[in-house]
């Protein structure tokens, strides 16, 4: 933020209000620059600890790296405040999971929010040895993925399985993720 109040823009000042209110939105592509400013908002929220307050995340992305989305959650879980999460324009990929770790209770989804989780792997054009590691570590990150949603939704890793396992990207409704536990409240 500009030292001096007259420098300051529009977007300045609405940023400031956000904070003030403990909101804050997450759009674009899940990238660091966007998920190291949510996560600095967190952790600032979290050195005053007193009173314990609810700090609103709005989200609205396509997805994006999957490691930053998982930097994030951990960050969401720690966090001595209640995170509620608001699903407006578009939750995907992994903004669906970023989204879902909301508090449970406090995650909002808008009606005609555009919703859509798919299978954390990616084609492999190299040598066989590191196509070998690089399964692994997709196993490893679909893995960390259940465990997220095992979180966000009460249900048996067989149960996550059952309902967000499948071949090709799955699109749901608002009402969808009331079903599935993975949202509270529709807007």
């Amino acid at each position: 933020m500009p030292a001096k109040y007259e420098n300051w823009t529009a977007s300045d000042a609405i940023d400031k209000s956000l904070h003030d209110n403990d909101i804050h939105y997450l759009s674009g592509d899940i990238a660091n620059d966007n998920v190291s400013e949510t996560i600095k908002w967190i952790l600032s929220a979290n050195l005053n600890k007193k009173p314990k307050k609810t700090l609103t995340l709005y989200v609205n992305t396509y997805g994006g790296d999957l490691y930053e989305a998982f930097a994030l959650i951990d960050v969401m879980k720690q966090s001595y405040h209640h995170i509620r999460t608001i699903g407006v324009g578009a939750i995907m990929s992994a903004g669906f999971l970023i989204f879902a770790s909301g508090k449970q209770g406090e995650r909002y989804i808008g009606k005609n929010t555009g919703i859509m989780n798919h299978q954390h792997s990616d084609t492999m054009d190299a040598k066989m040895h590191d196509m070998k590691a690089a399964m692994h570590e997709n196993q490893n990150c679909e893995q960390r993925a259940y465990q997220v949603l095992r979180e966000a939704t009460g249900y048996t890793l067989a149960q996550v399985k059952k309902y967000f396992d499948s071949p090709s990207d799955q699109y749901f409704t608002a009402k969808d993720l009331i079903k599935l536990n993975v949202a509270d409240h529709i807007l």
